[in-house]
């Protein structure tokens, strides 16, 4: 028989219990973090020997509960709880800052597709020392939408400026700003992709950069249909002052079954992006276009359109 002092003792020992397992779910949150790593492993304890929790993926975010030397213990969207290495979460700030640029650029034109030469970072800012959050797997496919060059920063000693005239120039690399297959956009270091340019075109490239390769129309050959393009080219440096320098089309010579050159211009001042487009231009009929922004040598950016009549190229007006 159960008396009354022995069940108040039992309600007593009920709600202890059940108050301090509530104080452990509503652990004091210190901060909101973002996983930056492709994968972190939760662990039960900061000793040699733990055991593992589970996981987290890049860019879960996670709430921060306590903090020793290197490690944070967190707690994910999923209510898993365990440390991780606090070299792999970034801020709130951070994830806030990715996600103002994804808006800023939501409508950037494409200027062609790449492909990671290795596992590399998005970066909010161009740069090695800039934060970053997501990360790239090597092979991943990515949308290139601008270019942007700043001075070099490397570990260990400064590298060797480069002497213009009389005045030393500091070196500098090419990062290019792109959206992944999930929507995230960032900077990329420029060396670290390749741009997908169809190999018959490209080993006509005679040593120069390709920065756009783009089709302009398609023409038969037999069954089968062949994609004319539009070229863009730069010398093979980082930090020029224009995206691109030089113009070519390759048109398809359906008598030779080769692709040749039909248009080249140099000494262009380019500026991405190039607009591909067609227009009715009456007896000729409905022609391909391309239009490319130039600046003149007062610094004004100006279009210059052209139209193809294959295999002729002219520039409009």
């Amino acid at each position: 028989m159960i008396t009354p002092n022995k069940k108040w003792f039992f309600l007593a020992l009920v709600l202890e219990l059940s108050l301090a397992g509530c104080g452990r779910h509503h652990q004091r949150v210190l901060e909101v973090d973002y996983v930056s790593a492709p994968q972190v492993v939760l662990r039960d304890q900061l000793s040699q020997v733990f055991n593992r929790v589970g996981t987290a993926r890049n860019g879960d975010r996670v709430e921060v509960l306590d903090r020793e030397k290197r490690f944070a213990k967190v707690r994910t969207t999923t209510g898993l709880e365990g440390w991780v290495e606090q070299r792999f979460l970034v801020s709130q700030q951070v994830f806030d800052a990715f996600q103002k640029l994804n808006v800023q650029e939501k409508d950037a034109a494409v200027v062609g597709t790449a492909t990671t030469r290795n596992d590399t970072n998005l970066h909010v800012e161009p740069g090695r020392d800039t934060e970053h959050l997501y990360q790239l797997t090597q092979g991943a496919k990515i949308s290139v939408l601008k270019r942007g060059t700043i001075e070099k920063s490397a570990p260990g000693p400064a590298p060797k400026s480069t002497v213009v005239g009389k005045q030393t120039s500091p070196p500098m690399e090419d990062w290019w700003l792109a959206r992944d297959a999930s929507g995230h956009v960032g900077w990329v270091l420029g060396r670290l992709v390749d741009l997908d340019v169809p190999l018959e075109v490209a080993q006509y490239a005679e040593g120069q950069r390709i920065v756009g390769c783009f089709v302009l129309n398609e023409v038969s050959d037999g069954d089968k249909k062949v994609p004319q393009y539009l070229m863009l080219l730069t010398e093979s440096k980082d930090g020029m002052p224009f995206d691109f320098n030089q113009a070519r089309v390759f048109t398809w010579n359906v008598r030779r079954h080769r692709y040749e050159t039909a248009y080249r211009e140099r000494g262009l001042n380019g500026i991405l992006p190039v607009t591909i487009s067609h227009e009715n231009f009456g007896k000729e009929g409905d022609l391909p276009t391309f239009t490319l922004n130039v600046k003149d040598p007062n610094g004004n950016l100006i279009e210059r359109q052209y139209k193809m009549n294959t295999p002729i190229v002219r520039r409009v007006g």
